[in-house]
Protein backbone atom coordinates (compact mmCIF):
# COMPACT_ATOMS: atom_id res chain seq x y z
CA UNK A 1 0.00 0.00 0.00
CA UNK A 2 2.85 2.18 1.22
CA UNK A 3 4.43 1.68 -2.13
CA UNK A 4 1.18 2.50 -4.41
CA UNK A 5 0.85 5.61 -2.65
CA UNK A 6 4.41 6.08 -3.58
CA UNK A 7 3.97 5.88 -6.86
CA UNK A 8 0.53 7.51 -7.08
CA UNK A 9 2.57 10.55 -5.63
CA UNK A 10 5.31 10.47 -7.93
CA UNK A 11 2.56 10.13 -10.98
CA UNK A 12 0.94 13.06 -9.29
CA UNK A 13 4.22 14.95 -9.43
CA UNK A 14 5.31 14.25 -12.98
CA UNK A 15 1.32 15.49 -13.87
CA UNK A 16 2.55 18.61 -12.11
CA UNK A 17 5.43 19.37 -14.03
CA UNK A 18 3.99 17.93 -17.38
CA UNK A 19 1.29 20.64 -16.97
CA UNK A 20 3.84 23.65 -15.84
CA UNK A 21 5.78 22.88 -19.13
CA UNK A 22 4.43 25.44 -21.35
CA UNK A 23 5.80 28.58 -19.12
CA UNK A 24 9.50 26.57 -19.87
CA UNK A 25 8.66 27.15 -23.21
CA UNK A 26 8.58 31.42 -22.45
CA UNK A 27 11.68 33.34 -24.04
CA UNK A 28 12.70 35.76 -21.51
CA UNK A 29 13.29 38.94 -23.25
CA UNK A 30 15.13 42.44 -22.02
CA UNK A 31 14.40 45.36 -23.39
CA UNK A 32 17.25 48.05 -22.64
CA UNK A 33 15.65 51.79 -22.41
CA UNK A 34 17.05 54.70 -20.62
CA UNK A 35 16.24 56.40 -17.41
CA UNK A 36 12.91 55.93 -15.77
CA UNK A 37 12.27 59.82 -15.74
CA UNK A 38 12.63 59.71 -19.41
CA UNK A 39 9.82 59.41 -21.83
CA UNK A 40 11.95 57.00 -23.53
CA UNK A 41 11.52 54.53 -21.09
CA UNK A 42 7.62 54.32 -21.10
CA UNK A 43 7.82 53.80 -25.14
CA UNK A 44 9.68 51.06 -24.09
CA UNK A 45 7.66 49.79 -21.45
CA UNK A 46 4.74 49.89 -24.89
CA UNK A 47 7.08 48.04 -26.65
CA UNK A 48 6.97 45.02 -23.39
CA UNK A 49 3.42 44.68 -23.66
CA UNK A 50 2.55 44.86 -26.99
CA UNK A 51 5.09 41.91 -27.11
CA UNK A 52 3.41 39.95 -24.33
CA UNK A 53 0.08 40.23 -25.68
CA UNK A 54 1.29 39.14 -29.23
CA UNK A 55 3.11 36.52 -28.15
CA UNK A 56 1.77 35.13 -24.45
CA UNK A 57 3.08 31.56 -25.18
CA UNK A 58 6.03 32.72 -26.42
CA UNK A 59 7.92 35.33 -24.86
CA UNK A 60 7.89 36.95 -21.90
CA UNK A 61 9.55 40.76 -22.13
CA UNK A 62 10.24 43.10 -19.31
CA UNK A 63 12.14 46.84 -19.69
CA UNK A 64 15.10 47.63 -18.16
CA UNK A 65 16.24 51.08 -16.94
CA UNK A 66 19.97 51.50 -18.12
CA UNK A 67 22.46 54.33 -19.14
CA UNK A 68 20.71 54.57 -22.49
CA UNK A 69 22.41 54.36 -26.37
CA UNK A 70 26.03 53.68 -25.45
CA UNK A 71 25.55 51.68 -22.62
CA UNK A 72 22.73 49.25 -24.32
CA UNK A 73 25.22 48.74 -27.12
CA UNK A 74 27.46 47.32 -24.70
CA UNK A 75 25.36 45.63 -23.02
CA UNK A 76 23.41 43.81 -26.25
CA UNK A 77 27.36 42.91 -27.50
CA UNK A 78 27.31 40.86 -24.27
CA UNK A 79 23.82 39.56 -24.62
CA UNK A 80 22.41 40.97 -21.67
CA UNK A 81 19.53 42.65 -23.35
CA UNK A 82 17.92 41.66 -26.76
CA UNK A 83 16.89 44.97 -28.16
CA UNK A 84 17.84 48.35 -26.80
CA UNK A 85 17.02 51.95 -27.55
CA UNK A 86 19.71 53.68 -29.65
CA UNK A 87 20.38 56.52 -32.11
CA UNK A 88 21.23 56.30 -35.29
CA UNK A 89 24.93 57.89 -34.95
CA UNK A 90 25.78 56.47 -32.52
CA UNK A 91 24.91 52.60 -33.84
CA UNK A 92 26.51 53.91 -36.96
CA UNK A 93 29.73 54.67 -35.36
CA UNK A 94 29.50 51.28 -33.68
CA UNK A 95 28.41 49.03 -36.32
CA UNK A 96 31.35 50.70 -38.11
CA UNK A 97 33.80 50.62 -35.61
CA UNK A 98 34.77 54.34 -35.23
CA UNK A 99 35.06 56.69 -32.90
CA UNK A 100 34.48 55.62 -29.71
CA UNK A 101 33.96 52.29 -30.79
CA UNK A 102 37.35 52.06 -32.44
CA UNK A 103 38.88 48.12 -32.35
CA UNK A 104 35.40 47.19 -30.60
CA UNK A 105 33.00 47.48 -33.34
CA UNK A 106 29.26 45.97 -32.37
CA UNK A 107 27.47 44.41 -34.80
CA UNK A 108 23.58 45.26 -33.85
CA UNK A 109 21.18 45.96 -36.19
CA UNK A 110 18.45 48.29 -36.36
CA UNK A 111 14.86 46.95 -36.08
CA UNK A 112 13.40 50.57 -36.45
CA UNK A 113 13.70 54.30 -35.86
CA UNK A 114 10.55 55.76 -34.46
CA UNK A 115 11.67 59.65 -33.16
CA UNK A 116 14.07 62.54 -34.39
CA UNK A 117 16.21 63.75 -31.15
CA UNK A 118 16.68 67.07 -31.90
CA UNK A 119 19.41 68.16 -28.75
CA UNK A 120 18.31 70.94 -26.87
CA UNK A 121 21.44 73.10 -25.10
CA UNK A 122 19.73 74.07 -22.46
CA UNK A 123 21.09 77.13 -19.84
CA UNK A 124 19.00 78.84 -16.93
CA UNK A 125 17.88 82.64 -17.81
CA UNK A 126 19.68 84.15 -15.02
CA UNK A 127 23.06 82.52 -16.05
CA UNK A 128 23.67 85.29 -18.70
CA UNK A 129 24.61 82.99 -21.17
CA UNK A 130 22.90 83.76 -24.80
CA UNK A 131 25.65 81.89 -27.01
CA UNK A 132 27.31 78.17 -27.01
CA UNK A 133 30.63 80.28 -26.86
CA UNK A 134 29.23 81.80 -23.43
CA UNK A 135 29.80 78.10 -22.17
CA UNK A 136 33.33 77.78 -22.16
CA UNK A 137 34.77 77.44 -18.62
CA UNK A 138 31.25 77.11 -17.03
CA UNK A 139 29.99 74.11 -15.52
CA UNK A 140 27.61 72.41 -17.67
CA UNK A 141 26.17 68.89 -18.37
CA UNK A 142 26.64 66.92 -21.05
CA UNK A 143 23.78 64.61 -21.11
CA UNK A 144 23.30 61.67 -19.22
CA UNK A 145 26.42 59.71 -18.29
CA UNK A 146 26.76 57.22 -20.82
CA UNK A 147 24.28 58.16 -22.89
CA UNK A 148 24.19 59.11 -26.34
CA UNK A 149 23.31 62.73 -26.01
CA UNK A 150 26.89 62.69 -23.79
CA UNK A 151 29.05 61.63 -26.09
CA UNK A 152 27.88 63.52 -29.42
CA UNK A 153 27.93 66.69 -27.01
CA UNK A 154 31.17 66.37 -26.61
CA UNK A 155 32.09 65.41 -30.12
CA UNK A 156 30.01 69.27 -31.31
CA UNK A 157 31.81 71.13 -28.67
CA UNK A 158 35.28 69.86 -29.27
CA UNK A 159 34.71 70.86 -32.71
CA UNK A 160 33.55 73.64 -32.10
CA UNK A 161 36.33 74.55 -29.67
CA UNK A 162 34.23 75.38 -26.60
CA UNK A 163 35.55 73.25 -23.11
CA UNK A 164 32.62 73.71 -20.50
CA UNK A 165 33.69 72.07 -16.75
CA UNK A 166 31.30 69.12 -17.28
CA UNK A 167 29.12 68.05 -14.72
CA UNK A 168 28.67 64.63 -15.33
CA UNK A 169 25.84 62.25 -13.88
CA UNK A 170 21.83 60.86 -14.01
CA UNK A 171 19.86 63.13 -16.13
CA UNK A 172 18.21 63.61 -12.51
CA UNK A 173 21.13 64.58 -10.86
CA UNK A 174 22.21 67.06 -13.92
CA UNK A 175 18.47 68.31 -13.21
CA UNK A 176 18.97 69.04 -9.68
CA UNK A 177 22.37 70.52 -10.20
CA UNK A 178 20.43 73.08 -12.66
CA UNK A 179 18.17 73.81 -9.74
CA UNK A 180 20.34 73.93 -7.19
CA UNK A 181 22.55 76.64 -9.62
CA UNK A 182 25.37 74.51 -8.84
CA UNK A 183 25.18 73.60 -13.38
CA UNK A 184 24.51 76.66 -15.50
CA UNK A 185 22.41 74.01 -17.55
CA UNK A 186 22.65 70.65 -19.74
CA UNK A 187 22.17 68.92 -23.24
CA UNK A 188 18.95 67.54 -23.62
CA UNK A 189 17.20 65.48 -26.25
CA UNK A 190 13.93 66.89 -27.07
CA UNK A 191 10.72 65.39 -28.05
CA UNK A 192 9.80 65.80 -31.31
CA UNK A 193 9.63 70.08 -31.38
CA UNK A 194 8.95 70.56 -27.62
CA UNK A 195 10.85 70.02 -24.34
CA UNK A 196 10.97 66.75 -22.73
CA UNK A 197 9.20 65.76 -19.33
CA UNK A 198 12.42 66.62 -17.34
CA UNK A 199 13.59 69.88 -18.60
CA UNK A 200 9.85 70.72 -18.62
CA UNK A 201 9.83 70.29 -14.67
CA UNK A 202 13.18 72.27 -14.01
CA UNK A 203 11.44 74.69 -16.28
CA UNK A 204 8.56 74.51 -14.10
CA UNK A 205 10.45 76.88 -11.01
CA UNK A 206 13.87 77.42 -13.06
CA UNK A 207 13.27 79.36 -15.92
CA UNK A 208 15.22 78.27 -18.93
CA UNK A 209 16.71 79.03 -22.60
CA UNK A 210 18.02 77.19 -25.20
CA UNK A 211 21.52 77.95 -27.08
CA UNK A 212 21.02 77.46 -30.92
CA UNK A 213 23.96 77.09 -33.58
CA UNK A 214 24.87 79.41 -35.72
CA UNK A 215 25.46 79.59 -39.35
CA UNK A 216 29.16 79.02 -38.94
CA UNK A 217 28.72 76.08 -36.58
CA UNK A 218 26.12 74.57 -38.61
CA UNK A 219 28.65 74.34 -41.36
CA UNK A 220 31.30 72.32 -39.36
CA UNK A 221 28.91 70.12 -37.82
CA UNK A 222 27.59 69.38 -41.07
CA UNK A 223 30.90 68.86 -42.75
CA UNK A 224 33.10 66.76 -39.59
CA UNK A 225 29.53 65.30 -38.41
CA UNK A 226 27.67 64.12 -41.45
CA UNK A 227 26.12 61.13 -39.02
CA UNK A 228 24.08 63.98 -37.28
CA UNK A 229 20.57 66.11 -38.60
CA UNK A 230 20.36 69.61 -38.25
CA UNK A 231 16.91 70.39 -37.01
CA UNK A 232 15.28 73.66 -37.28
CA UNK A 233 13.32 74.16 -33.80
CA UNK A 234 10.32 76.84 -33.53
CA UNK A 235 11.38 77.91 -30.64
CA UNK A 236 8.46 79.22 -27.97
CA UNK A 237 7.89 80.77 -24.60
CA UNK A 238 10.01 78.37 -22.37
CA UNK A 239 12.35 77.94 -24.92
CA UNK A 240 12.32 81.59 -23.95
CA UNK A 241 13.54 81.99 -27.96
CA UNK A 242 12.41 82.29 -31.45
CA UNK A 243 13.15 79.92 -33.98
CA UNK A 244 16.61 78.46 -33.76
CA UNK A 245 19.02 75.53 -35.21
CA UNK A 246 20.12 72.50 -33.10
CA UNK A 247 21.95 69.33 -34.02
CA UNK A 248 19.96 66.11 -33.67
CA UNK A 249 19.62 62.15 -35.19
CA UNK A 250 17.08 59.77 -35.06
CA UNK A 251 16.36 57.41 -31.66
CA UNK A 252 15.19 54.01 -32.90
CA UNK A 253 15.74 50.13 -31.23
CA UNK A 254 18.03 47.94 -32.25
CA UNK A 255 18.84 44.47 -31.50
CA UNK A 256 21.32 42.21 -30.36
CA UNK A 257 24.35 40.80 -32.52
CA UNK A 258 23.13 37.28 -32.18
CA UNK A 259 19.47 37.76 -32.47
CA UNK A 260 17.78 35.50 -34.89
CA UNK A 261 15.66 36.39 -38.27
CA UNK A 262 11.98 35.06 -36.68
CA UNK A 263 12.50 36.74 -33.41
CA UNK A 264 13.47 40.16 -34.68
CA UNK A 265 10.37 39.66 -37.44
CA UNK A 266 8.06 39.09 -34.68
CA UNK A 267 9.37 41.76 -32.75
CA UNK A 268 9.18 44.15 -35.75
CA UNK A 269 5.86 43.13 -37.06
CA UNK A 270 4.28 43.30 -33.51
CA UNK A 271 5.30 46.63 -32.94
CA UNK A 272 4.64 47.80 -36.37
CA UNK A 273 1.05 47.00 -36.20
CA UNK A 274 -0.09 47.92 -32.73
CA UNK A 275 0.61 52.41 -33.12
CA UNK A 276 -2.29 52.66 -30.47
CA UNK A 277 -0.27 51.15 -28.00
CA UNK A 278 2.64 53.43 -29.15
CA UNK A 279 0.83 56.55 -29.06
CA UNK A 280 -0.61 56.39 -25.65
CA UNK A 281 2.71 55.71 -24.40
CA UNK A 282 4.43 58.04 -26.80
CA UNK A 283 1.97 60.53 -28.47
CA UNK A 284 5.26 62.14 -30.62
CA UNK A 285 4.91 58.51 -33.06
CA UNK A 286 0.78 59.01 -33.64
CA UNK A 287 0.47 59.82 -37.12
CA UNK A 288 3.74 58.61 -37.98
CA UNK A 289 4.64 55.96 -40.59
CA UNK A 290 7.78 53.97 -38.90
CA UNK A 291 8.72 52.09 -41.85
CA UNK A 292 8.83 54.74 -44.09
CA UNK A 293 10.70 56.53 -41.33
CA UNK A 294 13.13 53.94 -40.98
CA UNK A 295 14.05 53.47 -43.95
CA UNK A 296 14.55 57.35 -44.83
CA UNK A 297 16.69 58.02 -41.61
CA UNK A 298 18.51 54.64 -41.19
CA UNK A 299 22.56 55.02 -41.20
CA UNK A 300 23.82 51.51 -41.11
CA UNK A 301 22.49 48.07 -41.80
CA UNK A 302 18.83 46.94 -40.56
CA UNK A 303 18.24 43.08 -38.94
CA UNK A 304 17.37 40.51 -41.63
CA UNK A 305 13.90 39.89 -39.67
CA UNK A 306 13.05 43.92 -39.72
CA UNK A 307 13.94 43.82 -43.93
CA UNK A 308 11.67 40.22 -44.07
CA UNK A 309 8.58 42.59 -42.44
CA UNK A 310 9.02 45.64 -44.53
CA UNK A 311 9.65 43.95 -47.68
CA UNK A 312 6.18 41.87 -46.68
CA UNK A 313 4.27 45.46 -46.60
CA UNK A 314 5.50 45.90 -50.10
CA UNK A 315 8.48 48.58 -49.24
CA UNK A 316 11.63 48.81 -51.02
CA UNK A 317 14.61 48.37 -48.70
CA UNK A 318 17.74 50.50 -50.30
CA UNK A 319 21.05 48.00 -50.46
CA UNK A 320 22.85 50.20 -48.35
CA UNK A 321 20.76 49.02 -45.42
CA UNK A 322 20.97 45.35 -46.13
Amino acid sequence: MKFRCLAATAILSLSALTTTAPAWAETRLAFGATNSQSAHYAYFASLSQIVNASFPDTYLASVVETGATVDNLKRMARSQLDIGLITTSTLYQAYNGVKSFEGRPVESKLLWAYSLAPQNVVVRRDSGITELAGLDGQKFGPGMRGSSTEATSQEVFDLLGITPDWVRGTNGEQANAIKDDRSEGFVKSAVGTSFDALTTDIAAFTPLQVLGIDDTQEAQIRESLPELSIVEMPGGKMENSGPYTAWGFMIGVSARPDMDEQTAYGITKAVMENMDEQAAAFPAVKGLNLPELTLQYATSPLHPGAIRYYEEIGLTVPERLK
